[in-house]
C-alpha cells in the first residue's frame, strides 16, 4: 500500500458549490465580493475533526 503525501487534498469545495447553495438559499448567484467573503469564512463553519473522526469510526473501526 502506497502512503500518500501529506499535502494531498482529500476534499475541497469549489465556487460552483457555493453558487449552487446560494441559488437555493438566496434565489440568486453570489457576486465576486460575496464569494471572496465566504472563501475567507467557510472553513470556520466546517467541523473538520468531527468529519474525519466519523469517517474513521464508520469506515475503519466498524468496517472490520
Amino acid at each position: 500500500m502506497r502512503i500518500t503525501t501529506l499535502e494531498k487534498i482529500i476534499y475541497s469545495l469549489c465556487v460552483e458549490d457555493l453558487q449552487n447553495v446560494a441559488d437555493d438559499v438566496l434565489g440568486r448567484k453570489l457576486n465576486a465580493n460575496e464569494v471572496l467573503m465566504l472563501e475567507n469564512k467557510i472553513g470556520d463553519h466546517i467541523d473538520w475533526y468531527g468529519a474525519i473522526h466519523n469517517a474513521i469510526i464508520k469506515n475503519i473501526i466498524l468496517n472490520k
